[in-house]
């Protein structure tokens, strides 16, 4: 789907199940995994100064929202070339907030990327300025049962676990698991300026998933603050493949 074919509604992208533009080119490849999305609603004029500059908070029904992702990373690839041996896979836990930009692309800002391999944390934060950190990240299953957990190498900082049960129904997301699951980039700050890089993958499969505990420190560290204790969304999507494009700079913003 090229440029032209995009939907827009009032001047913002239109949520779909599939990313609404072509990649011309393709930056690099990876394979998501046994992804669990806990979600909740945050003041959405504290995440206004967390927005890098020429994006704003992206709302659903005038409420903003912050994200804490674990998931299992394999197969990392630059461009068409095969896998990077050993450094290709990796457990990864991240807090992320929902963006929009100028243009009305909706995105992804990353507050924090908990990973168990050094050289893409020290590779993603000079290249792109995202926010990783090396960790201890761990993932496990039990039977139908998936415990993930993390926590920080240096100084101990605040670990953060997640403990789900899956079953094989397979559900509809809901409008507002929609809004938070249906990003086609990232917004981030790059040594010069803030960026937009676009991505693709196929439409999301999502289980039953019951949540039997968590523990959502990661929040906190990355300076967001949940409303209410209780997760407003908690997803299970067992992994796409997933392609990224090149990143373009931001234009102003217009609202800030």
């Amino acid at each position: 789907m090229n440029s032209r074919s995009e939907r827009h509604i009032g001047g913002v992208e239109s949520l779909t199940p599939l990313a609404p533009r072509y990649l011309r080119r393709v930056l690099f490849r990876q394979i998501w995994r046994d992804l669990v999305f806990l979600h909740w609603e945050v003041d959405s004029c504290d995440v206004a100064r967390l927005m890098p500059q020429g994006t704003v908070p992206d709302l659903y029904r005038g409420h903003a929202y912050a994200g804490l992702v674990f998931f299992r990373m394999e197969d990392f690839a630059f461009g068409h070339t095969t896998p990077l041996p050993y450094l290709s896979s990796f457990n990864e836990v991240n807090v992320r907030l929902y963006s929009r930009d100028a243009l009305g692309r909706r995105g992804v800002v990353f507050r924090s990327l908990d990973c168990d391999r050094l050289l893409p944390v020290l590779a993603a934060r000079a290249g792109f300025g995202l926010p990783y950190r090396w960790a201890r990240v761990s993932r496990q299953w039990y039977g139908r049962r998936l415990l993930y957990r993390t926590r920080g190498r240096v100084h101990e900082r605040p670990s953060g676990r997640v403990w789900v049960q899956v079953s094989d129904g397979v559900v509809k997301p809901r409008p507002l698991d929609e809004f938070l699951t249906y990003r086609w980039g990232l917004h981030g700050r790059g040594p010069a300026r803030s960026y937009y890089m676009p991505n693709a993958h196929p439409m999301w499969t999502f289980q039953r998933c019951d949540l039997l505990g968590w523990d959502a420190s990661p929040l906190a560290a990355a300076g967001v603050t949940p409303l209410r204790a209780e997760p407003d969304s908690v997803l299970y999507a067992p992994g796409v493949p997933v392609r990224f494009g090149t990143p373009a700079r931001l234009p102003p913003s217009r609202t800030r």
